[in-house]
């Protein structure tokens, strides 16, 4: 069962290491408000987290167990089942805690390929999508963007270069889960055993995405709000196995997502414009009439658009703020350290 949605030979070496007689490997499937449902080669099994767990979830949020981890569960006498261990994650998404906190979010954790979903109806915002490929990038896993709903438009095919050139290298495909168009391509792209995880904003069309790639209706979907906003409707984050193998994960609709610590994610989607300011004459060049500056020519003889330059500069200053936050955090950790060890050897100044 556990080869069908990803198990490898690494996996099975990394839990080859921490073996016990009372404990097994499964997938986490879902977290729902603290209980944790592990696939195993049992079956399903719900789980709570281990003291040692909670102690590193304490200290560090992105070691709480998430969707798509690998884990070893214990079995106890009395029937409980307790999640002791994480195993080490090929890949991750992770976006910027909610509020000004510079802690991640783990979304979900070894997937394969990681899908931008946009819908086609209304016209995709490229900068949304731009920021939502840099966080596939960052997470090491494989980016394609979906565009949605291929039947409500008369030019999806345009729609797709516009957004092939706000993500270059990223394969994009569109789709029709209502009647069907696409399904069995972007089926054959899990290749039997890998992991699908769907990212992108309510109302457009995660779920359904979902029901057509399982062909069943496994999760509910609920009409775009007249404004052409989306509803939610997953309001957690579970991975399904597919019929033929491999497995999709999908994920509540993601309002705002926050980048951190995304810098290779984000050269990966504007390589352009990377290439671009490399050239500049100056290596500080603010880009702002700068003499030698190949970013401004660009912009004026049409090779690169102001909306695409701004967007990158958005996200520059976005991934600035954030790691000043971290910094600030962790000074604020070893000043906190120093103290406690202080006291610890009666060197504490009264």
């Amino acid at each position: 069962m556990l080869e069908k949605i990803g198990l490898d030979p690494d996996v099975s070496r990394a839990a080859a290491r921490w073996a016990a007689a009372d404990a097994v490997l499964g997938r986490v499937i879902c977290v729902d408000r603290g209980l944790v449902t592990v696939l195993s080669e049992g079956g399903p099994r719900r789980a709570t987290l281990g003291g040692g767990l909670l102690g590193r979830v304490a200290r560090d949020p992105t070691e709480a167990p998430c969707t798509g981890d690998w884990c070893m569960v214990r079995e106890w006498p009395d029937g409980r089942d307790t999640l002791e261990r994480l195993l080490p994650r090929r890949t991750a998404v992770v976006r910027a805690s909610a509020g000004r906190q510079s802690h991640g979010q783990v979304l979900c954790a070894n997937v394969d390929i990681a899908a931008v979903v946009v819908a086609l109806h209304p016209l995709p915002v490229l900068s949304k999508v731009e920021r939502l490929v840099a966080l596939a990038w960052e997470s090491g896993a494989r980016p394609l963007v979906v565009l949605t709903k291929s039947d409500l438009v008369s030019d999806a095919d345009q729609v797709a270069e516009d957004v092939s050139e706000a993500a270059p290298g990223v394969d994009v495909v569109t789709v029709s889960a209502r009647v069907g168009d696409g399904i069995a391509g972007l089926r054959a792209r899990l290749e039997g055993r890998s992991t699908l995880a769907l990212l992108g904003p309510s109302g457009h069309g995660k779920s359904s995405l979902l029901n057509a790639l399982v062909g069943a209706e496994l999760l509910a979907t609920r009409a775009i709000r007249e404004d052409g906003r989306g509803r939610h409707t997953s309001v957690r984050r579970e991975l399904v196995p597919l019929p033929g193998g491999g497995a999709v994960l999908d994920t509540p609709g993601l309002r705002g997502v926050g980048l951190l610590d995304a810098a290779g994610g984000l050269s990966l989607t504007f390589r352009d414009v990377d290439a671009l300011a490399a050239g500049c004459r100056f290596s500080d060049c603010r880009h702002e009439g700068e003499p030698g500056c190949h970013v401004a020519l660009a912009i004026e003889d049409g090779d690169l658009s102001l909306r695409r330059f701004e967007s990158w500069l958005h996200l520059q200053r976005e991934l600035r703020r954030a790691a000043s936050r971290a910094d600030a955090r962790l000074r604020l950790e070893r000043a906190k350290g120093g103290k406690r060890q202080a006291r610890r050897t009666g060197q504490a100044r009264p």
